[in-house]
């Protein structure tokens, strides 16, 4: 396994120090025997049966830490690096595309950066994530990620129906550092719609949701038009939104830390960021919203 986790970390282009940090970690599990074997039944336990329980398993990291003293976001985050190696040889077994396989993997990278901005920890706070990359259930296609849900609502437009229990196209918008332009985004989508349209009966028509602070309507008014975010959220009919009334939970995605009370504390360094500065020392509030597309 140590040699598999030198090869990950230079095929996904980890950072030397995070690489580092994490081979070490795992080299402090095969030095005690008892927090060896513990690992061991973990990575045995998702190699025998994918959808498996995974709670449990992050459970488990997290008393591998306690052993050796080790933070539990990054024994989490090790943890998923280990299964990989065996997510591959799935993905190899059911013919999918390792590209496929190779861009879902990026995301245990982009959730280390999150984690290292916003806590200082080489690890994820969000590992609870992860799981559906595992089980093969999300898929990352191009600048997107997708999943199959049940839509749990009704909706039509244009002679199109949706309603409760219909099976839909989830969409994420991972972040990667590269920008979420519409013809990326375009691309990402139609390379969904193939990867999935066989999931759908031929008298059903394929639609695509998506859960987000990004899609928050008052971004019309906070943005130019121009925006990448403005041009993504045209794709959708905003079907639901929420304000928060005090709290700001998404704030740490677009600031990179958590947010402390006062907007004075947040970072001003681009138009996005400004806009939502300016929003908060102006009283206003943040929030999300839920949009579906008919795929045409």
């Amino acid at each position: 396994m140590r040699d598999y986790l030198v090869s990950f970390f230079q095929d996904f282009c980890y950072e030397t120090q995070d690489a580092q940090k994490l081979i070490k970690a795992y080299d402090l599990i095969c030095k005690n025997d008892e927090a060896k074997a513990k690992w061991d039944s973990l990575i045995d336990t998702y190699n025998n049966n994918i959808s498996c329980d995974y709670a449990a398993l992050r459970e488990g990291a997290r008393q591998v830490g306690g052993m050796i003293k080790l933070h539990p976001y990054t024994m989490e985050l090790l943890l998923y690096i280990c299964f990989s190696k065996h997510t591959k040889e799935e993905y190899i077994k059911r013919g999918i595309d390792l590209k496929i396989y190779h861009d879902s993997m990026l995301d245990l990278r982009y959730k280390l950066e999150e984690c290292k901005e916003v806590l200082g920890i080489c690890g994820s706070f969000v590992a609870s994530w992860f799981s559906r990359f595992f089980d093969l259930t999300r898929f990352a296609l191009g600048r997107l990620q997708f999943e199959l849900i049940e839509y749990d609502s009704y909706h039509a437009r244009d002679g199109k129906v949706l309603i409760k229990g219909d099976k839909v196209i989830n969409i994420h918008i991972p972040r990667t550092g590269t920008p979420m332009d519409e013809k990326s985004c375009d691309d990402s989508i139609n390379q969904a719609y193939l990867f999935f349209k066989d999931e759908f009966t031929q008298d059903k028509d394929i639609a695509f949701v998506c859960h987000s602070w990004l899609l928050y309507p008052a971004h019309e008014q906070m943005l130019s038009e121009s925006s990448n975010i403005r041009k993504f959220m045209k794709r959708f009919d905003i079907v639901d939104s929420k304000d928060h009334e005090d709290k700001h939970p998404d704030l740490w995605r677009l600031f990179d830390r958590n947010y402390t009370g006062n907007p004075d504390d947040l970072p001003y360094d681009s138009s996005l960021r400004r806009a939502y500065v300016d929003r908060l020392k102006a009283g206003g509030k943040t929030g999300w919203g839920y949009g579906v597309f008919f795929y045409m």
